[in-house]
């Protein structure tokens, strides 16, 4: 019955308000004990009395005081004594057979109710007064007896009642609204994650306190992460559906042609077996970029970090691209400072990034364009790799896609060509990353496109190490 959140909340508000107003009943029971209203009526009678004696020795003409405490004693039915200033009795209003009180003590509490005991140890009310000659005028009373259950049925009772049952009873109301308040949103929160498979499962309106918010919000962000996700996969495996389709049509086709006999002649054969081994080849490059995705998106990438210099990987990417560039008559230029800062890198990985971004440089700058790959340390910590070429440039609406997998910028942009399966910039970015860097692009139409790539490098101290050995 109380295994949700909600009436959890509940019954621990209800406690804490019962303790609360249980605290609060002890305090005030026993403040009423130490004080009780037949002692306040006693000592307030007394001081009464007491006021009238001190007023009636002012006027003219008045009795003696002991002539006023005796009249006083017998019509207020109270016991008065003077004392001298030497604190030694002088008057007592009662018969000689009472038992006796002696001046009273200094209270240490003024607030304590004031009593003073006889010789007989009966316990008696006391107002006491200094008078302008240096007397002292007492009134006293026996302590009143009183019963703790009269106390507590006649003037603690009927207050707890009313008024700690219209506090409990309202207190529970606020917090039952208090617990609704924190558990409802926690409560759609729920509902919402049992509807996570589906598709039309929608955001949880944020509400509730502060923290509640953030679990909402967090959790609102987790679900758009997890819709995006499940549109890239469904995206993924359409586009690599889409990507072996093309090779596998011209391989079965191929290889129907050598097996009915199309193929008849040796010429004809020969052009099957290469259209078959191109489309394989280009099949497996697609399924080993696939399986380093899989890796650098698994955090399983085994990359062996190690000092790099950045010039000397610059320089052997270019050099790997001669033959290339001198074909579609494209100048590669490497601009690096001669000693530059090491990198810690995976020397192959990063070659592997340049020679993607290199590459598609190359599919896109026309001939007599250039390729400059310059390398400068702007921060003191990190390097940053430019590959600039003077191409068609990208348009700005698809700068942002370009590093997504099996995108492909505007087939017009290379002569109306598709080149390759879109996968080359987005195993750049995963290396990058996984490097602790970032890549990015600026570009404009007809005038060239610029890939940055910035690197951590390694300390210093860490630099003069390698370059002793």
């Amino acid at each position: 019955m109380f295994t949700s959140l909600r009436s959890r909340l509940w019954l621990s508000y209800a406690f804490l308000i019962v303790t609360a107003l249980s605290v609060v009943t002890i305090v005030m029971f026993v403040s009423l004990f130490r004080s009780p209203l037949m002692y306040r009526q006693t000592l307030d009678r007394m001081q009464a009395v007491q006021s009238v004696l001190i007023q009636r020795m002012g006027e003219p003409q008045s009795p003696s005081l002991p002539a006023l405490a005796e009249r006083a004693s017998q019509t207020f039915d109270l016991r008065v004594l003077i004392f001298s200033a030497d604190r030694t009795l002088t008057f007592d209003s009662s018969s000689a057979s009472s038992a006796s009180l002696s001046f009273p003590a200094r209270r240490n509490n003024p607030r304590a109710t004031p009593i003073v005991r006889d010789d007989k140890g009966a316990a008696w009310l006391y107002s006491m007064q200094k008078l302008s000659d240096g007397t002292f005028l007492v009134v006293a009373a026996p302590r009143p007896k009183f019963s703790i259950v009269n106390i507590f049925s006649d003037e603690f009772l009927p207050v707890i009642l009313l008024g700690g049952g219209i506090a409990l009873l309202l207190s529970l109301i606020v917090a039952f609204l208090f617990s609704g308040w924190i558990a409802d949103p926690l409560q759609a929160v729920v509902g919402a994650v049992r509807e996570m498979p589906s598709a039309e499962s929608v955001s949880v309106r944020v509400s509730g306190p502060h923290e509640v918010q953030e679990l909402t919000r967090a959790f609102n962000s987790m679900t758009e992460r997890m819709r995006a996700s499940q549109k890239s996969q469904r995206e993924f495996v359409a586009n690599v559906s889409h990507e072996m389709k093309t090779p596998l049509t011209s391989i079965q086709g191929f290889a129907q042609a050598m097996l009915d006999g199309t193929a008849d002649t040796a010429e004809s054969r020969q052009q099957a077996a290469q259209i078959i081994y191109n489309e394989s080849g280009r099949m497996h490059r697609m399924v080993l970029d696939l399986l380093d995705l899989a890796k650098l998106d698994a955090g399983t990438a085994d990359l062996k970090m190690s000092p790099v210099n950045m010039r000397a990987l610059l320089n052997a990417v270019a050099e790997k691209f001669t033959p290339q560039s001198q074909r579609a008559g494209v100048w590669i230029e490497v601009m690096a400072p001669e000693n530059p800062p090491l990198v810690i890198a995976d020397g192959d990985r990063m070659a592997q990034v340049f020679t993607n971004l290199v590459d598609n440089a190359l599919k896109f700058t026309p001939r007599d364009g250039n390729i400059t790959l310059s390398a400068e340390v702007i921060e003191a910590k990190q390097m940053h790799i430019h590959v600039k070429d003077s191409g068609v440039g990208i348009p700005e609406d698809e700068q942002a896609h370009i590093f997504q997998r099996f995108y492909q910028a505007d087939p017009a942009r290379g002569g109306g060509e598709r080149h390759g399966a879109g996968l080359g910039l987005a195993i750049a970015h995963e290396i990058v990353f996984a490097h602790g860097g970032r890549i990015s692009v600026q570009s404009r139409i007809g005038q060239g496109t610029t890939m940055e790539v910035v690197l951590p490098l390694i300390p210093a101290d860490a630099t003069k190490k390698v370059r002793k050995k």
